[in-house]
């Protein structure tokens, strides 16, 4: 090996090999890194300011929020399959916390992402610096520890050549379909501008292979023998589906078998909304057929799906005594649960392996035909909602169907929390594997516009529909700013129900009358938060961060904003105010606790409902 060297700083260091890391996956070879993004402060400015200041070949993207950026890296990821990603980079302090929700969002959610946060002075004779959180009982420890709980992986690098092995190390996690998410190299901003002799095999081009591990063969065949025994088996599908482009394996599996589909929140669109074999979504936000079919099970094949609570209905959703489960997983820790007997690969390997090995078995035609009538059923409900006349404030069942009207096959429509994601994913109709993008993992407001623009970076053939509501926007919406900068269109669905308007229909389910939960002025007479609406003018807001804005009044004039805004050449905001109260009908019960003892009527009426629904939750064991 060549004892040759290059002199850089660590930051520069850094930088270099980030842009010489490729992945290919069946035979498709590309770069893994897009670029940075970053917010300078002097905790990065003189170190990987620096560098990219004199690389522009690894471009640089700045963004209005720590947080926001790495939504916005989190996005771009799950566009692209987790098969590219961005790096994210701040200062010292608040600049590096702020990353920590989206590290933790990345790591739910199993999508890359590298965050390299700057941090105190490693060689410590000038500590505390600012911004320093200083420990009487160490100095090894700082803020960039926060990290450590939400990242799959963490280093901090507190000398020139711990680069060299730190690195390497980095990138197995993020390209690892089983185990990636935030990875986080804590960068001391006196070693980031460190210079060191770097061995230049460092730089060469390296190309990560993202392989299709195979299942193992006595599984598969206990996994066949079992379904070939089902009566009544269903197939809830995950995010794992698509991330490993099994999409269409999944539908050829289905037409031959007849086993009917669940989708979780990230795994809509694995097959068409009109594929008779596709029952909808799954679990607490899910369809009447779904649920109807899932309690009735006697055996379920989980495929790239962790059993969020959501999914599970807070374990209550298969009642069948003798339900079994298969779960198709890439990695083991998901494989297992449930006591399942677990087929460990990837997605698209196993269900070709599986569909061989039930090569000629069906489910009976009555049981097919009872999931085809459940699919067109739920169509007629859907079609229903999004044409309810309900008048001025408009339904927000009522937009998504104006939306869903408006856009085209290949668009995506994005959204994260509050009540649009338990209505999207019981009404949208998914025509595209991507058509469908909710960051449900973490449900973290303020995702939505950030996500928005890291999607169509990814894919910029395709247009983006942000939903969002005023909880959400109020949190985050600065991101438009440098939608508007980088010229990436977004089109914006903004809707204003005065509050929140999850959280206010959960809290009048476990009793407490939505409290707090709406924007109101403070009644002096009674103490509360419930006097007038507070005159909040979100249009305005949009307009001054540089958006389009059209304002809208009712269903008719969404559907001609939505028509228009695509004629408009950067991001649009559609502002609609929207009924609080009007909802879609729920199947499924989540579980949140409820208070014990209350001296108000509605907790205890709530309490009793919540005991007999805790009755039907099992152990899957």
């Amino acid at each position: 090996m060549s004892t040759t060297t290059k002199r850089l700083t660590v930051a520069q260091a850094t930088i270099t090999y980030l842009k010489n890391q490729y992945v290919e996956r069946d035979g498709r070879e590309h770069a893994f890194f897009a670029g940075c993004f970053g917010i300078f402060g002097h905790g990065n400015v003189a170190g990987l300011g620096q560098a990219l200041h004199q690389d522009p070949e690894f471009r640089y993207y700045q963004c209005r929020n720590e947080q926001a950026m790495v939504h916005t890296a989190v996005a771009y990821a799950k566009v692209r399959n987790r098969l590219g990603a961005f790096a994210c980079t701040t200062s010292i302090g608040p600049g590096a916390t702020n990353m920590v929700t989206g590290a933790a969002l990345a790591t739910v959610n199993r999508l890359p992402v590298l965050l390299l946060p700057g941090d105190i002075f490693a060689r410590r004779n000038v500590a505390p610096v600012l911004q320093q959180i200083e420990m009487p009982f160490t100095q090894d420890h700082g803020a960039n520890d926060a990290f450590k709980p939400v990242s799959r992986y963490w280093d901090r690098i507190n000398r020139a050549e711990q680069l060299i092995t730190s690195l390497p190390e980095a990138m197995r996690v993020l390209i690892s379909q089983g185990d990636t998410g935030a990875v986080t190299l804590a960068m001391p901003q006196d070693v980031q501008a460190e210079a060191f002799d770097f061995p230049v095999e460092l730089f060469e081009k390296k190309v990560w292979t993202i392989a299709r591990p195979r299942p193992d063969n006595d599984l598969v065949q206990r996994a066949a023998q079992w379904i070939r025994s089902s009566k009544r088996p269903m197939i809830i599908t995950g995010g794992g589906t698509i991330y490993s482009e099994a999409t269409d394996a999944l539908r050829d599996f289905v037409k031959r078998t007849g086993i009917p589909v669940a989708e979780t929140m990230a795994g809509k669109g694995a097959l068409r909304y009109d594929d008779p074999g596709n029952l909808g979504a799954a679990g607490v936000t899910g369809t009447e057929g779904a649920n109807v079919m899932a309690a009735e099970a006697d055996l379920v094949i989980g495929i790239g799906t962790r059993y969020s609570d959501f999914t599970t209905a807070s374990k209550t959703a298969w009642q069948n005594p003798d339900v079994r489960f298969i779960n198709i997983n890439v990695t083991d820790f998901d494989a297992f649960k449930h006591g399942a007997l677990p087929l460990v690969g990837d997605a698209r390997a196993v269900l070709e392996e599986l569909g061989q090995a039930l090569d000629g078995h069906a489910v009976d035609d009555a049981y097919r035909a009872e999931a085809a009538k459940w699919n067109a059923s739920w169509d007629e409900v859907v079609e229903k909602v999004y044409h309810l006349d309900h008048g001025v404030p408009v339904s927000q069942g009522e937009v998504i169907g104006a939306v869903n009207d408006a856009s085209d096959e290949k668009d995506i429509v994005l959204c994260a929390a509050g009540s649009l994601p338990g209505d999207l994913h019981k009404l949208w109709r998914t025509r595209d594997p991507k058509g469908y993008h909710l960051e449900y993992g973490y449900s973290c407001m303020g995702y939505e516009i950030a996500g928005g623009l890291g999607a169509k970076m990814a894919d910029p053939s395709r247009e983006i529909y942000v939903m969002i509501g005023d909880g959400s926007y109020l949190m985050m919406a600065q991101e438009l700013v440098t939608s508007i900068q980088e010229g990436v269109k977004l089109t914006v669905v903004l809707l204003n129900n005065h509050g929140f308007g999850s959280i206010g229909g959960l809290s009048t389910y476990v009793g407490s009358q939505r409290f707090g939960t709406q924007y109101r002025y403070r009644d002096e007479a009674s103490g509360q938060l419930d006097g007038d609406h507070l005159p909040v003018d979100l249009a305005a807001n949009a307009r001054s961060l540089g958006a389009h804005v059209i304002e809208c009044t009712d269903i008719a004039s969404v559907k001609q904003a939505l028509e228009d805004a695509k004629s408009i050449d950067k991001t649009t905001v559609i502002y609609v105010e929207t009924d609080l109260f009007q909802g879609v009908d729920g199947y499924s019960w989540w579980e949140v606790p409820v208070a014990d003892v209350s001296e108000v009527d509605s907790v205890k009426a709530s309490y009793q409902e919540y005991c007999k629904q805790r009755e039907k939750q099992r152990h899957y064991l």
